[in-house]
C-alpha cells in the first residue's frame, strides 16, 4: 500500500524522561469497547457503491469524473487546483508576492487564500480581520518545547494588537495577525524548531491528541507520546506534505487513550485507540465516528476490533482510506464518517478498513479494556509528584486559553528555568508544566505570572471553563465568547457557592469548535430577541454532557436565551441540578 511507503525519522521528544512500555501499569476490566454479542453478516452492498471514488493523478488523489454530480463548491475548488501544490511545489512563495488587491480580483487566487491555504493551516480572516490569517500548527500529544514557544511569541509580536495565540480543544496551538507575505519565512521558521502547521485544516487530519500526562502520570496505562508521534509523522510525512491523506470527504480526528482519566476525550473522535490487551499482548480496541456538526452531534461506536500496538499506523492508514475512497462529497454537513459508517453499516465499514490492512486481516474486539470504568476522573491543577522520583507537574489554568507574546515568553523562562524546557497542551485549554524538581516548586508558585495570570488553583467555577474563538476574529461566530465566557463565570461565582468543578463550553456558533455537547452547561451562539423584540447576541443552553467512561452528549435545556440573561440562568442550574448553594442563602444562615 502506497500510504505505509513514508520513512520515518526516530521519535524523539519522548525519550525524556524514560518510560518502558513493557512495564507499563496494565488493569484488565470490563471490556467498554468490545461488541459482546456475535459479530453479524454485513448486509449486501452493492458492487459499485464500493468502487473508490478518487484516483490518483500526478501524485494526488482526484476525484474521478463520473463522481463529480452534485458535489459541494469546497470539493470544485480542489478539483480546479491541487491544495497541495500550495506547499509541495512550493505555490505559497508565489501567493505570497501577490498584493491582496490584486488576488481579490482572480477567482483562483481568491480561492488560494480562502480555501487552499488551509491546508498549509492558514486561515483567511476575510470577515474579521481582512488580509490576517490564522495558523493552525500540528503538536501531536499536546507536548512543545520553550524554544517552539518562543518563536511562536516572536512571530506574533511582530503584529502587536492584531497578534495573540491560542490553546485549542485539541491539545494545539493557533496565532493571529500572520500576513501572507510573511508566511513562507514563518513556514520556514516553524520547520527551524520542529513544527509545522501543514495538513492542519479543511479536508485532513487534525491534530493527534494524547495524554497530557504521558511519560509523567504515575497511574498511565501506556505513554502515548511514542504514538502520537508516529501518527502525525505518518500523516504528514515527516512534515513534507503526505498527498495519500489530503482529500478527504471532510476533516477526520484522531486519538490515544493513555489516561484512566479519558483526558483525550475518546467519543468526540473519528478514531479513538483505547487501550486492551489480548492473548497476553498490549494493544488497542477501536472506537470510530465521533464527531460534532451543525445538524448533528454522535459518540464514537466500536468498530470491533482490536490491533497490537505495532499496526497503530496500518489500521490508522486503512480507516483513512476507506473513509478517503467511499466518503459521499456531496452535502458537507453529511460528510463525515460517521455518515459512511450509518450508510455500509458497521460490518460493512470493518471489512472496507479490513480489505486495506496490509495483510487483509483485522482482529475481533478484546475483551480486556485497560480503562478502569469506575476511575474517578483526577484535576491535574496545581502541583502534582510524577512517576520520577523527586519531580513533579504543575497545572495551570490559561483562561479561556488566550495568551499574548510576553505570556508566551515568560512561560517559556519558568519551563527552561524550573523544568526542563517542555510544556503540555491539555484539551481544556490549560497549560502543564512537567519535571520540577521538588526543591523548585515553591520558588515557581512565588512567580508573579502563577499568582497574578494563570493560577495552579483557579476558581472553582474557572477549572473547566472553555470558549472558542467567537466572533472577536472568526467569521463563523455569531457571538463574542472569550471576554463574555469569563464575565458570566465571574458575575455567577459571585452568586452561588460549588463544592465541585462545573464544566461549561461556549461556542460562538453551531460547529461547535468550543465542544458544547460534552459540557456539564454549554453555550451555543445565536441571535435572538430581547423582552422589547430587539435583535440581540444570545445561546442555546446545552445541559448534561459527560466524559470519562460513561460519556454522554448533553441536551438543549433552553434555547435562544439572551446573552444578558445568562447569569441568573446558570444560577438556577447550578442550584438545581449541582448542588450549588445561592451565597445570600449561605451568609443568612451563618
Amino acid at each position: 500500500m502506497s500510504s505505509f511507503s513514508v520513512k520515518f525519522i526516530t521519535p524523539t521528544s519522548f525519550l525524556h524522561p524514560t518510560t518502558n512500555l513493557s512495564s507499563t501499569r496494565l488493569y484488565a476490566n470490563p471490556s467498554q469497547t468490545a461488541v459482546p454479542a456475535p459479530a453479524q453478516a454485513p448486509e449486501e452492498i452493492a458492487a459499485d457503491r464500493l468502487e473508490p471514488r478518487v484516483e490518483k493523478k500526478g501524485g494526488y488523489f482526484v476525484l474521478k469524473e463520473k463522481f463529480r454530480q452534485g458535489i459541494n463548491p469546497h470539493e470544485k475548488v480542489k478539483i480546479a487546483s491541487e491544495p497541495m501544490k500550495l506547499f509541495m511545489e512550493n505555490g505559497i512563495e508565489d501567493l505570497a508576492k501577490i498584493p491582496f488587491e490584486e488576488i481579490d480580483k482572480s477567482k483562483d487566487t481568491k480561492d488560494d487564500v480562502d480555501v487552499r491555504i488551509k491546508w498549509l493551516g492558514l486561515f483567511h480572516r476575510r470577515k474579521r480581520q481582512y488580509g490576517r490569517f490564522m495558523m493552525r500548527l500540528k503538536l501531536p500529544n499536546g507536548v512543545t518545547t520553550s524554544a517552539q514557544t518562543r518563536y511562536l511569541a516572536s512571530v506574533i509580536k511582530q503584529y502587536g494588537e492584531q497578534g495573540c495565540a491560542d490553546v485549542t480543544t485539541r491539545q494545539n496551538w493557533q496565532i493571529r495577525g500572520v500576513t501572507l507575505a510573511d508566511t513562507p519565512a514563518i513556514l520556514k521558521g516553524l520547520d527551524e524548531v520542529g513544527l509545522t502547521s501543514l495538513q492542519s485544516g479543511m479536508d485532513n487530519v487534525r491534530n493527534p491528541v494524547g495524554n497530557p500526562l504521558a511519560g509523567i502520570d504515575p497511574y498511565e496505562i501506556v505513554d502515548t507520546r511514542p504514538y502520537t508521534n508516529l501518527l502525525s509523522q505518518f500523516i504528514t510525512a515527516n512534515s513534507r506534505g503526505n498527498p495519500e491523506f489530503t482529500n478527504l470527504p471532510r476533516k477526520w480526528n484522531v486519538c490515544v487513550i493513555g489516561s484512566q482519566d479519558l483526558y483525550e476525550h475518546p467519543h468526540i473522535n473519528d478514531l479513538a485507540y483505547m487501550p486492551a490487551t489480548k492473548d497476553g499482548r498490549f494493544g488497542f480496541n477501536l472506537l470510530v465516528g465521533g464527531f460534532f456538526s451543525p445538524k448533528r452531534c454522535e459518540e464514537a461506536i466500536p468498530l470491533d476490533a482490536w490491533v497490537p500496538a505495532e499496526d497503530v499506523l496500518p489500521v490508522c492508514g486503512a480507516v483513512l482510506e476507506a473513509y478517503r475512497d467511499l466518503g459521499t462529497r456531496w452535502n458537507r454537513q453529511k460528510t463525515r464518517m460517521m455518515w459512511l459508517i450509518d450508510e455500509l453499516g458497521v460490518e460493512g465499514f470493518r471489512s472496507e478498513v479490513t480489505k486495506r490492512m496490509p495483510e487483509q486481516a483485522l482482529d475481533r474486539a478484546s475483551t480486556e479494556d485497560l480503562v478502569d470504568q469506575k476511575w474517578e476522573r483526577r484535576d491535574y491543577f496545581g502541583v502534582h509528584p510524577q512517576k520520577q522520583e523527586g519531580l513533579n507537574f504543575v497545572g495551570l489554568h490559561i483562561p479561556v486559553g488566550r495568551l499574548q507574546a510576553d505570556d508566551m515568553d515568560q512561560l517559556a523562562r519558568l519551563a527552561d528555568e524550573y523544568g526542563s524546557g517542555e510544556l503540555r497542551l491539555t484539551v481544556e485549554q490549560n497549560i502543564i508544566i512537567p519535571n520540577v524538581q521538588n526543591s523548585k516548586v515553591k520558588a515557581l508558585l512565588d512567580e508573579p505570572l502563577l499568582k497574578e495570570k494563570f493560577l495552579p488553583e483557579p476558581p472553582i467555577l474557572m477549572k473547566g471553563l472553555v470558549a472558542c474563538t467567537g466572533n472577536q476574529f472568526c467569521g463563523q461566530a455569531i457571538i463574542e465568547t472569550k471576554a463574555r465566557a469569563l464575565k458570566v463565570t465571574e458575575e455567577v461565582e459571585r452568586l452561588v457557592f460549588v463544592t465541585r468543578p462545573v464544566r461549561m463550553h461556549w461556542t460562538g456558533c453551531p460547529n461547535t469548535c468550543g465542544q458544547v455537547q460534552v459540557a456539564d452547561i454549554g453555550f451555543m451562539g445565536c441571535m435572538t430577541r430581547d423582552e422589547n423584540g430587539k435583535v440581540v447576541e444570545g445561546a442555546d443552553v446545552f445541559v448534561g454532557g459527560r466524559i470519562g467512561s460513561d460519556s454522554h452528549l448533553g441536551d438543549i435545556y433552553k434555547k435562544a436565551v439572551p446573552c444578558k440573561d445568562l447569569v441568573p440562568l446558570v444560577v438556577d442550574i447550578l442550584v438545581d441540578k449541582f448542588g450549588a448553594v445561592r451565597r445570600e442563602r449561605e451568609e443568612g444562615e451563618e
